[in-house]
């Protein structure tokens, strides 16, 4: 699933792309993506005229404010990614004119078009079918985003509002909690497993025992990490799949290359030597090193 820094690449792509255009028409052959409105043809009839004034994110969820104080949220969930650029139907099947998107897979999982006024082209791939799009107003935005945690890369959120953040859970290992849109909103699985490895903190280490030294490591390391994938353009893990995580352009994030235990289960910790193990924590896998993580 894209994380923080795929959608903050995400939305810095867009801005660059679509900010002041105006949405022409759209297309999908998955109106069940459609939350709101519950009718695929009302969602078209709102949207077409419709002009991007903002592009912006809050965790997960990449966010358009446009005209006629109407808000379009897109939820890329598992494997969903917005794509920038020119299809055309060919033997029922959408095609790239050009560039990285011309021969990639994900071109058969297009299941939402808008068309924009610039001639382009904005689309969403979703292998699995499990994205979400509302078109709302901005009490029902708000009521819908009162529940999430604070953003970590954040100016004000400083050392001690995370301190502060996370000493409101009473019980809990740190990976859940870490991952918990609730307490911080924005972090996954593939950050959470590279945040507690740079910090050498435990993910099953239950979070009222944590120092307040093994905090400041992982808000330090949450901070770097974080940073640092949004810098190289997010993570798109080598696979056979089409649901791997791309740019708008269709270009691959570079994080791949700095990843550290994340599905490395097997390999040598490139700190210690120790072999990396995947075990399970509340329904999820984390990745980490036995030795140097404690």
């Amino acid at each position: 699933m894209p994380e923080l820094p795929e959608v903050e690449t995400t939305i810095r792509d867009l801005k660059n792309k679509v900010l002041k255009g105006t949405f022409l028409d759209v297309w999908t052959d998955f109106p069940e993506m459609i939350k709101l409105p519950k009718s695929f043809e009302q969602f078209k009839k709102e949207i077409k005229g419709k002009k991007i004034e903002k592009v912006w994110r809050r965790g997960k969820n990449i966010i358009f404010d446009l005209s006629d104080n109407k808000i379009l949220l897109i939820h890329q969930k598992l494997t969903g990614h917005l794509l920038y650029g020119k299809w055309e139907l060919k033997k029922g099947e959408w095609q790239a004119e050009k560039g990285p998107l011309k021969d990639d897979l994900m071109n058969r999982f297009l299941h939402l078009i808008f068309w924009l006024d610039n001639g382009k082209m904005l689309a969403l791939s979703d292998l699995r079918k499990f994205a979400k799009v509302e078109l709302l107003d901005k009490e029902t935005l708000e009521k819908e985003l009162s529940s999430f945690g604070p953003e970590p890369l954040d100016k004000d959120f400083t050392f001690e509002k995370f301190k502060e953040t996370l000493n409101k859970k009473e019980k809990g290992k740190i990976k859940q909690i870490l991952m918990d849109q609730n307490i911080i909103a924005g972090i996954g699985n593939i950050y959470s497993d590279e945040i507690l490895w740079e910090a050498k903190i435990n993910p099953f280490k239950e979070i009222k025992k944590l120092s307040d030294q093994e905090m400041k490591r992982i808000y330090k390391a949450m901070r770097e990490i974080l940073s640092k994938a949004i810098e190289v353009g997010g993570e798109s893990i080598p696979d056979k799949t089409p649901g791997q995580f791309r740019r708008i352009s269709g270009e691959k994030g570079g994080f791949d290359k700095l990843r550290k235990v994340y599905r490395r289960e097997g390999e040598k910790c490139s700190r210690c030597g120790t072999i990396i193990q995947r075990v399970k924590i509340g329904g999820r896998f984390a990745h980490y090193c036995p030795q140097c993580q404690y």
